[in-house]
């Protein structure tokens, strides 16, 4: 697939799922944001997550209480550095933060 078709409908999709902002959420939201925020300006001339994303350890840190935590033992899927594995740990985690009591609006 061209990046430019994949991400029109990426951009199709959070419209078809979202009530409203969406909102960018990863491990490494500097490092991943970036990229994402590339090929939605170089292919669409915008950026459907604006310019602001939130750090899932962080999150997690603040809905403990304690920056000595960390979440990655809420994945069930394994960090094994592929983007596909990562995006499914990184969901369960968030999921898990929502059933702790983390506010956010899901879908």
């Amino acid at each position: 697939p061209q990046p430019a078709a994949v991400m029109e409908e990426f951009a199709a999709w959070l419209d078809s799922i979202s009530r409203g902002r969406v909102l960018f959420v990863s491990d490494n939201n500097g490092f991943d944001w970036s990229f994402i925020n590339w090929y939605f300006h170089h292919f669409l001339g915008t950026n459907p997550f604006g310019f602001s994303s939130q750090n899932l350890g962080s999150l997690y840190k603040g809905l403990v209480r304690d920056t000595f935590q960390n979440f990655k033992h809420l994945r069930r899927t394994r960090h094994s550095h592929h983007p596909v594995d990562d995006a499914r740990g990184n969901a369960e985690a968030l999921l898990e933060m929502a059933r702790m009591g983390l506010k956010i609006r899901l879908g």
